[in-house]
């Protein structure tokens, strides 16, 4: 009998890269400079093929016939694991990037701990996501100091990027059923653990920028168990158009 657990858990995880890596390919040939309009699209294309990583080892562990296409195309937004903040629209390249810094970083180490997974599929695909994921947290990183302590413009949209995204942040690490049974069966990272490190890395690098994070507030949740935004609706049918409408389709 499959792991119900273990297929949840590795849902969650490719469902964040692909709807990150989805929102991040809307800025192909829309980017501020040619150089970060290639660099974002590559980001993109890094988080997509963790998805597909993690969807391939989903559906065999599921066993029903299900495929990494089936699993990105054919479920609905209800059925979607991700967090909130990677569905958030891009807004201007101020909040996307903030948005990919805060994720990045959860990643990073995430990934992290999940070398150190009982299940070895999981500890594979993410000892070759980190390597994919240290280069995301450096770029965004370094955009982040050059926005919040450049101009008055890029300050003051920087400040509003923290003013949107900030109360998304506080799912990464609100643990859901799947992640708290993985964690007793020792192949899911226990959040707890790298709450900390996120925190001392977000706070040191927007030291750097001369931008204040907010003090304690309310955050929202709700997409690890399939309470969605409006937003992942919309990111579906576009992104799942074509195989509804042609299923089978060769090409």
């Amino acid at each position: 009998m499959h792991n119900k657990t273990l297929i949840d858990y590795t849902l969650h995880l490719a469902d964040n890269a692909l709807i990150i890596g989805h929102r991040n390919s809307e800025w192909c040939g829309h980017g501020p400079v040619l150089e970060q309009d290639i660099a974002i699209s590559n980001i993109a294309l890094d988080l997509i093929g963790q998805a597909r990583n993690f969807y391939q080892y989903a559906a065999t562990v599921s066993g029903n016939g299900a495929t990494e296409d089936t699993l990105a195309y054919l479920r609905d937004a209800i059925d979607f694991k991700n967090i909130l903040l990677v569905e958030l629209p891009n807004g201007d390249w101020a909040q996307t990037i903030l948005k990919q810094f805060f994720f990045s970083t959860y990643q990073y180490f995430l990934y992290q701990q999940l070398q150190n997974s009982k299940d070895a599929q999981l500890a594979a695909i993410a000892e070759k996501a980190l390597k994919e994921v240290t280069y995301h947290v450096r770029w965004s990183s370094e955009w982040v100091i050059r926005l919040g302590d450049g101009t008055l413009e890029s300050k003051n949209r920087m400040l509003r990027a923290i003013d949107e995204i900030w109360s998304y942040t506080g799912e990464m690490f609100l643990a859901a059923s799947y992640e708290l049974q993985g964690i007793r069966e020792e192949y899911a990272v226990d959040l707890s653990e790298i709450q900390k490190n996120w925190v001392q890395k977000i706070t040191s690098v927007c030291i750097e920028a001369t931008l204040p994070l907010p003090a304690d507030t309310w955050m929202q949740s709700g997409g690890k168990e399939g309470k969605h935004t409006e937003y992942l609706g919309f990111i579906l049918a576009d992104m799942q158009f074509l195989q509804r409408a042609y299923p089978d389709a060769d090409w």
